[in-house]
């Protein structure tokens, strides 16, 4: 009978870990080694990966040559020591300005899925690739079968601070689905509340859903997520249960858009440090 337990109870948690897993799947996140500095021109580094655990680089390494690092005054800062690996690629930024500096890639725009005569399914741009919109006239078929078209965008960021806190680097590109922090993503702490606003194209993403993981998922058996809905203002509020780093990834969908896409949909990832009071 203990042998018959034990079986049941190993099956179980090989389940249970199994589903945990699955739920984390392909998460993209860059982190930072630091996010409030100071001193003179701090360096920090940067891993950043595509991962089925969350902060763990254990199924492939993201292509740096879309992140792009902007200073408190907007403009580029230099990607240093960059390198890619099997899992995770790493890199460096010089923090020589006090103010906020953020770290993102972004990219979308139309995408088409159909089936072809032989009912196999295509995709254009194919999967990791991108294309002009004014490809896809050539690209796509003009009777395509089951042809679904929609227009989307996914950004991710996360931002580090030398000295007090700015907010130039916040000014929305209106393009896609964004953050306008209310409260400084570098200034954040447990047991206290903090305020996101999420813009779709510029215009509040009302309904939009968000979704917080706390670090650490690789050694519990849960994700611990917060779920939260944006408001009519697009905005949301955030009440930290406790220290450490954080993922929030938002998504959002409407049919607000021009022929000949049906869909609009964006993506939103940013990576938090939320300290101890």
């Amino acid at each position: 009978m203990k042998t018959i337990n034990l079986i049941k109870l190993t099956a179980a948690g090989i389940l249970t870990a199994t589903l945990a897993m699955q739920a984390q799947a392909h998460r993209a996140w860059i982190l930072p080694s630091s996010t409030v500095l100071s001193g003179d021109s701090p360096y920090v580094t940067f891993d950043a990966a595509i991962s089925n655990t969350l902060f763990f680089p254990d199924h492939f390494a993201m292509n740096l040559d879309s992140v792009k690092a902007f200073g408190p005054n907007g403009e580029a800062v230099e990607l240093l020591n960059p390198a890619k690996g099997k899992y995770r690629s790493t890199f460096d930024i010089q923090l020589k300005q006090e103010g906020t500096y953020k770290l993102a890639t972004s990219g979308g725009g139309l995408r088409a899925i159909w089936e072809d005569e032989d009912g196999k399914r295509k995709m254009w741009p194919g999967r990791g690739q991108s294309a002009p919109d004014s490809d896809f006239a050539t690209a796509v078929p003009k009777n395509a079968n089951k042809l679904r078209v929609s227009r989307s965008y996914r950004r991710i960021e996360t931002f580090v601070t030398l000295g007090a806190p700015t907010n130039e680097v916040f000014t929305p590109t209106n393009q896609g689905l964004e953050m306008v922090p209310l409260t400084h993503p570098n200034d954040l702490y447990a047991g206290e509340e903090a305020t996101f606003k999420l813009l779709i194209d510029g215009k509040p993403a009302k309904g939009a859903k968000i979704e917080i993981i706390p670090d650490g998922v690789r050694y519990r058996d849960q994700q611990n997520e917060i779920k939260l809905t944006a408001n009519e203002k697009g905005e949301f509020v955030v009440a930290w249960p406790t220290a450490g780093r954080y993922f929030l990834e938002a998504e959002y969908e409407d049919d607000q858009v021009a022929a000949p896409a049906t869909k609009r949909s964006g993506s939103y990832a940013v990576t938090f440090e939320v300290l101890p009071m």
